[in-house]
């Protein structure tokens, strides 16, 4: 009988918290951590497709126990643009996922992770014309103060990319 209660006391007590302990939270992961260096407060600053210069800002903070990184971005007195995206590292399919959403009505999903030292997110869809076509962000030029971003397009299945927009990121002071 002890040997019993001994037996179901080790299995129920000792062992899950053993288990616990070895069990990593996938939040935590190096992977996980890829899209830090976005994190914090950032003037922006772009040309509009008439030459003349906008400003914006863009406050990015992990939320939900550090697993989601949330961009709230607002285009400034010159842009009517608002929105907001939600990125995650996916441990099963070891690829950044993000959603964007904003006052235009859009909903933007896409995939990737680093790639040579830029982080490139894109995405395939079918325009309203009801042609395939591609979209990505990439972030390059990545320092501690200034991030820079460019929103391209392709319309040949990636082969190459058109530059849509590019921002200056500057971290605020």
């Amino acid at each position: 009988m002890i040997k019993i209660f001994v037996t179901l006391f080790v299995l129920t007590v000792l062992v899950p918290g053993v288990v616990a302990q070895t069990t990593q939270n996938p939040c935590e992961s190096e992977s996980s951590k890829e899209f830090d260096f976005w994190l914090g407060n950032w003037d922006l600053e772009w040309k509009s497709a008439g030459g003349t210069v906008q400003k914006g800002t863009n406050e990015i903070t992990k939320i939900l126990g550090g697993c989601v990184v949330r961009e709230s971005f607002d285009g400034g007195k010159d842009m009517p643009l608002r929105g907001q995206s939600y990125s995650m590292f996916d441990s099963v399919s070891g690829k950044w996922k993000q959603t964007w959403v904003d006052n235009q009505g859009s909903y933007l999903d896409f995939t990737g992770g680093l790639e040579d030292g830029k982080m490139v997110l894109s995405r395939s869809f079918t325009n309203r014309a009801g042609k395939p076509m591609m979209q990505r962000m990439v972030f390059f030029n990545i320092s501690k103060d200034s991030i820079e971003w460019n929103w391209e397009n392709s319309v040949d299945g990636g082969k190459t990319w058109n530059l849509v927009w590019h921002i200056r990121y500057a971290r605020r002071k």
